[in-house]
């Protein structure tokens, strides 16, 4: 330290600004725009002259096909440097499909007036192409970019996915604040209104047309108010009611499914919430208003509830010194102290609510205008509305995204969800699907005891499947997952932990070897998936790693008469193993019924600690694959089986879920899975190995069985304790029928995981109340698993 600095501190040093990571948000240069083409998918981009298009084969494989066409929608080959190829006959095969996605492309194109009758295109990627090859391009007149990701119905045997395709656009032309691009219209509008930054506007709808409220350049909240017209028509300003609201819903706020209705103060249903790609809302709070900010020493501040009152009083309707509201994009929770506080807005640019009207509505949107907090990420920015004809047919949808910075997917159906939404509307997103909680005439009792007695079928589609192929996949898995892969033979499939360096979990799933150098990894998350292939571009395998979750859904017939009854409609080929003939964890090609019916892969796996197995089919042939188990089913007493009594029973076999039994700090051995890590048997190195011995050598906590001595319900997060000390916490817990009695999965610190030790858990603030429990051996229910085994 120089004198100066000692006599008066630093000099010369100005501060240095925050660094914060956004994954969620924009990370590029301010000229550079992504997208992302789904596989099986197309989109369409205008572009410019002098712009560079990069093209990226994200997974490797994938084939790709560019059509450029003028602003006035002519097919147009000199909009690039490279003269087109081939004929488009790939994007002409997905529009030709019929599918929701397909009908969205077709209708981009005609409002832009694009005729593909003499379409060309520039064909690039497939054959051998690596994960992450890319191209670059140059656009030479301004024009429109249509770009696809062809690919056929994918062979479960062959391997051939349809995966992503990239774009990334480095614009000469840098867009201004403002000129953020609006995501394409869901249908033809009825109405397009921009909301500039901290204003609000008025609008009708009629009742069944359909509102959409979209964060234009992310991270900005939009306060929503309606009316029913014909309670103004009555001089009646009834507002939506944020508290009848979360009374009616029992939840903090509307959500796409049956939950979903918002209210008036007379429990009139106004607005019905069908699609919602942010998730994160607040109907606690009012629309901002002066007091707040005159308290916060900004008296004269803009505010949304000044804008509302000057909106509203064009339809007469009377101001208020504080709007209730829906306030949208807005992120508020409630911390342990019972206090309400707020953070930046989770929601990204394009982000977006579509709401149908239940009755003819006056509404009320604004673009909040605070910019003295982190509400709207301290930037305000512009909301834009877009109304829709009431005959559109918009499915239910919340947005899944496969990592933070990935493209929105929308809720879907998976391949079986026509046989399910039969028998039930209870649907929940799990994954990005909608999947059956329980059933109307069973429930998840009934549900329960058919699996344990006689045979139940449930949809597992949202598994994430990953194909792994090539000369160095087997070195792949070798060193990415615990379990000994060079030991697996085709047809056999083995149940594993994936771990990161320290030791913690990615994701627990099975390998299924289809050949030498290919094989399929089935887990629950798609992080596993992208791990894989990071750790073969980091150590120069050749080898792919490529999802194909959308092109292989798969149901899950269990119990004691799962294989009675699919030996009636199975064919398998006379070099494969019979149905009858499946061992526990192995898997063999198969057919419907015949040689020339739908194919399939069935495995003798499970979720569910009884004798079972797994359909692994293309969703074109979903429905022929669960009309032909649901009718073979119904002389064995099949029933449907939903999410609550897959919990039931896979809590009383001990199976672990993600982010109950374990995560990413949790070792297999903490999870209850430590026969996954063969430390002595398995020689090779693997990612974790060295952490895991350390671990292995060293416990700290233990994953064990509870009995509970109460009937008063436990779950997970519930406190353990001896005396005052925590020692533990319940990560499952469920009242088991066949055991007649409460029990629970729980962690604990390994001094007291012994067998018979006596604990409590607590309830309420985990001291004023304790329901009186027993460590006890897990699994509950056939712990020697000789059920599966039969």
């Amino acid at each position: 330290m120089d004198e100066k600095t000692e006599l008066f501190g630093s000099v010369g040093m100005p501060p240095t600004p925050s660094i914060i990571h956004r994954p969620g948000m924009p990370v590029l240069p301010d000229d550079t725009e992504r997208y992302v083409v789904a596989g099986g998918g197309s989109l369409v981009v205008e572009v410019e002259l002098g712009d560079r298009v990069t093209v990226v084969d994200v997974e490797g494989l994938q084939p790709c096909e560019l059509i450029t066409a003028d602003r006035a929608g002519r097919m147009d080959a000199g909009v690039f440097d490279r003269k087109p190829d081939g004929g488009a006959a790939g994007f002409k095969r997905i529009l030709g499909c019929g599918n929701a996605s397909a009908e969205r492309a077709l209708a981009s194109l005609k409002r832009r007036n694009i005729d593909l009758a003499n379409a060309r295109s520039i064909t690039m990627f497939g054959g051998s192409s690596p994960a992450g090859a890319r191209e670059e391009l140059t656009v030479q007149e301004d024009g429109l970019l249509i770009a696809c990701a062809p690919g056929a119905p994918m062979d479960a045997e062959q391997q051939d996915t349809t995966t992503p395709i990239e774009l990334l656009i480095k614009r000469t032309r840098i867009r201004k604040p403002g000129e953020t691009p609006l995501p394409e219209p869901l249908a033809d509008p009825v109405m397009d209104l921009r909301v500039h930054a901290a204003t609000a506007e008025s609008f009708t709808v009629k009742s069944g047309e359909y509102i959409q409220i979209i964060d234009v350049a992310g991270r900005q909240c939009s306060d929503f108010q309606a009316f029913a017209m014909s309670k103004l028509d009555m001089g009646r300003e009834l507002a939506l009611d944020a508290t009848i609201t979360r009374t009616l819903l029992g939840l903090a706020n509307p959500k796409p499914g049956l939950p979903s209705k918002a209210f008036d103060r007379e429990m009139d249903a106004l607005v019905e919430v069908v699609q919602d790609t942010c998730g994160r809302h607040d109907v606690f709070l009012t629309a901002c208003n002066s007091r707040y900010y005159d308290d916060m020493g900004y008296p004269g501040h803009v505010n949304c509830t000044d804008n509302f009152n000057k909106s509203l009083d064009t339809f007469g309707i009377a101001g208020r010194k504080g709007w209730e509201a829906i306030n949208y994009f807005y992120n508020t929770n409630v911390d342990d102290q019972n206090q309400i506080y707020f953070d930046e807005p989770w929601s990204r640019p394009g982000d977006y609510v579509l709401m149908r009207a239940l009755t003819d509505l006056v509404c009320v949107a604004s673009a909040c205008p605070c910019d003295i907090d982190a509400a709207n990420g301290w930037i305000p920015t512009d909301i834009h509305v877009r109304t829709y004809k009431a005959n559109e047919d918009f499915k239910r949808a919340t947005a899944f995204r496969m990592t933070p910075d990935a493209t929105p997917e929308l809720t879907k159906e998976t391949a079986f969800h026509g046989k399910f939404s039969q028998l039930t509307r209870d649907f929940t997103e799990y994954n990005g699907y909608w999947l059956p909680n329980r059933f109307n005439n069973e429930g998840p009792v009934e549900e329960y005891w058919a699996a344990r007695e006689k045979a139940v079928v449930m949809d597992l589609s949202p598994l994430r499947k990953f194909e792994v192929t090539g000369p160095d996949a087997e070195a792949l898995l070798q060193y990415c997952v615990t379990r000994n892969i060079r030991k697996l033979s085709p047809g056999q499939v083995v149940y594993t932990a994936m771990c990161y360096e320290h030791g913690g979990m990615i994701d627990d799933g099975t390998v299924f070897r289809l050949d030498q150098d290919n094989f399929r990894w089935v887990g629950g998350n798609d992080i596993s998936g992208i791990w894989l292939r990071d750790q073969a571009a980091k150590l120069g395998l050749k080898a792919w790693v490529r999802s194909s979750t959308d092109q292989l859904h798969n149901i899950a017939v269990q119990g004691p008469a799962s294989r009675d009854l699919l030996k009636e409609i199975i064919w398998t080929p006379p070099n494969r193993p019979a149905l009858e003939e499946l061992d526990w964890f192995r898997f063999t090609p198969a057919r419907i019924h015949a040689f020339e019916g739908a194919p399939v892969v069935v495995s003798r796996t499970g979720y569910s600690g009884e004798l079972g197995y797994e359909l692994f089919c293309h969703p074109k042939d979903g429905q022929t694959v669960i009309d032909a188990v649901w009718e073979a089913g119904q002389k064995h007493g099949l029933k449907p089986l939903g999410l609550e009594a897959l919990d039931m029973i896979r809590i009383e076999a001990g199976l672990i879920f993600a982010d109950y039994e374990f995560n990413d700090q949790t070792d297999p051995f903490e999870a209850g899975i430590g026969f996954t890590v063969p430390l002595k048997s398995k020689n090779d190195d693997f990612i974790g190995k060295a952490a895991l011995i350390e671990r292995k050598a060293h416990p700290q906590r233990k994953l064990v069985g509870l009995e509970i001595h109460s009937q008063e319900a436990v779950g997970n997060g519930d406190c353990i304790h001896i005396g005052r000390a925590q020692i533990g916490e319940v990560t499952s817990g469920v009242r088991s029928p066949v055991l007649k009695k409460n029990i629970a999965l729980a962690r604990v610190d390994v001094v007291h995981s012994e067998f018979g030790t006596q604990v409590e858990i607590g309830k309420l603030d985990g001291h004023q109340k304790r329901l009186p429990a027993t460590v006890v051996r897990f699994p509950h229910y056939d712990p020697e698993k000789t059920k599966p085994r039969s």
